[in-house]
């Protein structure tokens, strides 16, 4: 009896591990939330108990020896298709790889506190939120994110100075596309990737864009 309430004391501070890190995705409008990163640390921690306590009873009355690690060892494969799930594979770009990194070291803070490391598990989780918080705060004016513009013009030749005036801002072109809005309209539509650190919000690209009047955005993301 005393070993079930050990079991049962394992698994809610997994869940809980892992809620902490599924609230830092939350507050960050993430695929994966506090549910989803719950419900993977309290599975693994769950999947490793049963593995190593599971078959005890079996494995004594009939002499066959159980490998105890078999049936953890699979949540480090099994967890990549929630991982896989989280990753959004856009037209120029991939979102959600932090994420799926997240769910997968989830994974591995329920399978720690499942072994009964509570150490290892609550000092992964600290080192997890660290990594998270600390990083964006202290990378957040040096790193780079892609962009995609789309804007209208029927002045063709006012495209080379937008791309040249995007360079000159230290943004690096991924592609462009030009084509005409309908057969009869004199206006283009031009859908601009592009990848830097120096656009921080919609006002700062429309004040840009004013050094061309014949041009109108009509989709920043």
């Amino acid at each position: 009896m005393d070993f079930q309430w050990e079991w049962i004391l394992r698994l809610c501070v997994a869940g809980l591990l892992g809620a902490f890190i599924g609230m830092e995705r939350e507050y960050r409008a993430k695929e994966a939330g506090y549910r989803t990163h719950f419900l993977i640390s309290l599975g693994s921690a769950l999947f490793t108990l049963v593995s190593i306590y599971g078959f005890e009873a079996y494995a004594a009355k009939t002499g066959v020896q159980i490998d105890p690690s078999r049936l953890a060892a699979q949540i480090v494969t099994g967890i990549g298709f929630l991982g896989a799930g989280s990753i959004v594979i856009q037209k120029y770009f991939v979102r959600g790889l932090t994420t799926a990194a997240g769910i997968w070291a989830t994974a591995g803070i329920g399978l720690c506190v499942g072994c009964g490391m509570y150490a290892l598990g609550i000092a992964a989780t600290i080192l997890v939120l660290l990594g998270l918080e600390v990083f964006q705060k202290a990378f957040k004016n040096s790193e780079t994110r892609p962009y995609v513009i789309v804007f209208s013009t029927s002045h063709v030749d006012q495209v080379p100075d937008v791309i040249s005036r995007f360079e000159k801002m230290k943004f690096k072109i991924i592609s462009y596309e030009l084509s005409r809005q309908n057969e009869n309209s004199p206006r283009y539509s031009v859908s601009l990737v592009l990848n830097g650190r120096n656009l921080t919000d919609e006002n700062q690209l429309l004040s840009f864009l004013k050094e061309f009047p014949d041009i109108t955005l009509e989709k920043l993301a």
